[in-house]
């Protein structure tokens, strides 16, 4: 985003928060070098010292993914503190309104600005986080279902950091004192994110699996993300895998009273990904809508 391209209140947005939005390409630029640093140095170990892909770009990626979590909350925490209720605790944002500025106008250069660097910032380092996972996919914490992998790869961060954009513009003028309204909106953002992290694998139908009692349990399709694991009867009911055990300590010695046929094994399989990555991305940017609504509703009602 050219400063010569811009004007009005847009054009002193970017002025006032140059320093920050120069720090998007800066993270973007470093974390690319460093993961380019630690695949090439487990690469060369795997060469050299027949070692896996694990060390230090596992570690690395770790707490890569727990940083991109952190990341929509840090985005809403910006808007809602610096960006919008720092200059209405201070009063500063009067002197927007005196330049042939309207209220509607103030608002939305926030957000326009904080919605376009934090979409292309959080979408760049998708692109990055996937260039450091490919060695580690399917290994273990780095699934494509794990809390992590699953958000850092796709969709859903750049939806949940646009929403951190909405909520903070309405929490800012809310609370309209800085670090509160910083607090309230990394709460609101970061229960929204555990909500649907505790939903997602409900929006769409698991497959099922089943085998004999008498046989070992069925055999997953390669990468499929297991949710349930049990036991049938014949009425068609269904049993705790651990039920036998209690009872003969045996998984596959069951007493007759218990009716045991067989046993069953519920999945999403590979191919949910992306479908669930756009499910939840929907969900998000419809709550992100209803929160910007919110905004400007807000502001109308207090600058009519």
């Amino acid at each position: 985003m050219s400063m010569l391209t811009l004007k009005g209140p847009r054009w002193v947005t970017v002025r006032q928060h140059r320093r920050a939005l120069w720090t998007v390409p800066a993270v973007v630029a470093a974390s690319l070098a460093g993961v380019i640093a630690l695949r090439w140095w487990a690469s060369y170990a795997a060469d050299v010292y027949q070692a896996g892909p694990d060390g230090p770009l596992r570690s690395a990626m770790d707490v890569a993914g727990t940083a991109m979590l952190l990341l929509p909350l840090l985005v809403g925490a910006f808007v809602a503190g610096p960006m919008v209720a720092r200059e209405l605790e201070s009063g500063t944002y009067r002197l927007a309104l005196t330049q042939s500025t309207t209220p509607r106008a103030w608002l939305a250069s926030k957000v326009v600005v904080a919605a376009a660097a934090a979409a292309a910032g959080s979408a760049a380092l998708v692109g990055v986080y996937r260039l450091g996972l490919s060695p580690l996919s399917g290994t273990y914490q780095f699934g494509w279902p794990d809390r992590g992998p699953y958000e850092s790869t796709g969709t859903v961060v750049v939806a949940y950091c646009l929403l951190g954009v909405a909520v903070g513009a309405l929490v800012g003028q809310l609370v309209r004192r800085t670090l509160p309204a910083m607090a309230v909106t990394g709460l609101v953002t970061g229960l929204v994110m555990l909500a649907l992290g505790a939903l997602r694998w409900s929006f769409l139908p698991v497959q099922t699996l089943t085998a004999p009692l008498g046989s070992r349990t069925p055999k997953l399709p390669k990468g499929a993300f297991m949710t349930d694991l049990g036991l049938t009867t014949t009425s068609g009911g269904r049993l705790p895998e651990w039920a036998c055990l209690e009872r003969t300590g045996n998984l596959r010695q069951c007493p007759a009273d218990l009716d045991v046929t067989g046993w069953y094994v519920e999945y999403h399989p590979v191919s949910h990904y992306w479908p669930t990555q756009t499910i939840e991305t929907a969900v998000v940017l419809v709550l992100a809508a209803l929160a910007l609504w919110g905004a400007f509703a807000v502001l109308r009602a207090r600058h009519p």
